[in-house]
């Protein structure tokens, strides 16, 4: 069992780190620039809305192919290519002159971007195990959470200088790609089995009641964060504060910086505490967060409000990803954790609509009874359907 100290002196966490900021640069970094692309080509709020659609979409159809390619022919040769293409395409965006062709560009851009948050958890699980596996899927978190604190600021300022400066921070992908083509070392899955084998595991890997409770869990947090959170706590600050663009990001980097602080003690907590009650602990927080932002009408309470949802996030989101990752051997793990992916964008996408729904019939109460029904779901579906042998911390490996 290796100590943090160790973790930190392998060279490959640190290209798994620059995988995982790349992932969420797609989004996080260009929603500043929406009000000046909107004035650009002319277009409403619901059209600028289409450059994430574009974006997130291809994860949805391509991630079990990526995945699938990944334990066929080796990790490096789809994530190299993924690398290029996001780069490429994301900085194409600098240049066109038409929407629709910027759309374009973003969907080719998406398609780079479809195997990166699968990957990165792939190579966690192929380089890691035990306590180790469980520290930097922590580390990893807080990575990803400081990526989407910090992305929206960098975008703001660069979208001073005009919104299509903010697509220069995709060529970054590109020596990314060739520092993994030349310095990531991992070992890569030797798959002689036939089509048909590969599947069945993979299958058989999948069908298990810890796996689909885990998989369900992931939409419905997902939901939470994209409907609930994500869609209505800045409308809520703007109805009930008439909240600025500038306090209403200072409080949702306070959510991210929380989820950073709680995802890089995972490794001491699962020392501690056992996951599942972490993973019932997290939950709780969801449905707590939802309650307070459904009665909050001061800064005292939406901050309290935004550091409870940061605490179950921080805990739920790496101590899922670590149970998952544990679940499939080398040979079948890129295909098992792109199945992941892609019930992430699935919550990613359904969540805006599903909870759109209760803010049409109840208005902002609507939206947060929403948040506080799901998680009430998870922790039904936690508390019956996920069983963790209290010996074990993460799901054994067949390495």
């Amino acid at each position: 069992m290796g100590t943090a100290g160790a973790v930190f002196k392998e060279k490959n966490l640190y290209i798994i780190f620059s995988i995982t900021l790349v992932a969420v640069m797609g989004v996080a970094s260009i929603t500043p620039a929406f009000p000046d692309i909107i004035a650009y080509f002319g277009i409403d709020a619901q059209e600028v809305g289409l450059l994430i659609v574009a974006f997130t979409l291809p994860g949805v159809f391509l991630t079990p192919i990526t995945g699938t390619l990944a334990d066929r022919f080796g990790r490096k040769l789809v994530l190299v290519p993924s690398l290029f293409l996001f780069g490429l395409a994301g900085v194409g965006c600098m240049f066109t002159s038409s929407f629709w062709s910027l759309l374009v560009l973003r969907f080719l851009q998406g398609v780079g971007a479809s195997s990166l948050s699968s990957l990165n958890l792939t190579l966690v699980g192929d380089l890691f195990s035990g306590n180790q596996r469980t520290q930097v899927m922590g580390y990893n978190a807080s990575v990803l959470s400081i990526g989407t604190a910090t992305y929206p600021a960098v975008g703001g300022i660069l979208a001073v200088l005009g919104w299509k400066y903010i697509f220069i921070l995709p060529v970054l992908a590109i020596p990314l790609g060739i520092w993994v083509l030349n310095g990531l070392k991992n070992p890569e899955p030797k798959n002689k089995q036939k089509l048909s084998t590969y599947f069945g595991r993979v299958w058989k890997t999948i069908n298990q009641r810890n796996v689909w409770a885990l998989l369900i869990i992931n939409i419905i947090l997902f939901l939470i964060l994209y409907g609930t959170y994500l869609t209505y706590f800045p409308l809520m600050m703007k109805n009930r504060m008439n909240a600025d663009s500038y306090h209403i990001g200072l409080m949702m980097s306070l959510m991210s910086v929380v989820t950073a602080i709680m995802s890089s003690r995972l490794g001491w907590l699962n020392e501690r505490i056992p996951v599942k009650r972490q993973l019932l602990v997290g939950s709780s927080a969801y449905l707590l967060a939802s309650l307070l932002m459904l009665v909050a009408d001061n800064y005292g309470v939406i901050a309290f409000s935004v550091i409870v949802f940061g605490l179950g996030h921080g805990v739920v989101i790496p101590s899922i990803q670590n149970l998952l990752v544990g679940f499939a051997s080398i040979q079948e793990r890129a295909a098992f954790m792109s199945v992941n992916s892609m019930v992430l964008r699935i919550g990613q996408t359904l969540g805006p609509l599903l909870v759109g729904v209760f803010y049409a019939l109840s208005g902002l109460s609507g939206a947060f009874w929403s948040g506080v029904g799901l998680a009430f779901i998870m922790i039904l579906i936690i508390h019956f359907l996920v069983f963790i042998p209290a010996t074990d911390s993460s799901a054994k490996s067949v390495d």
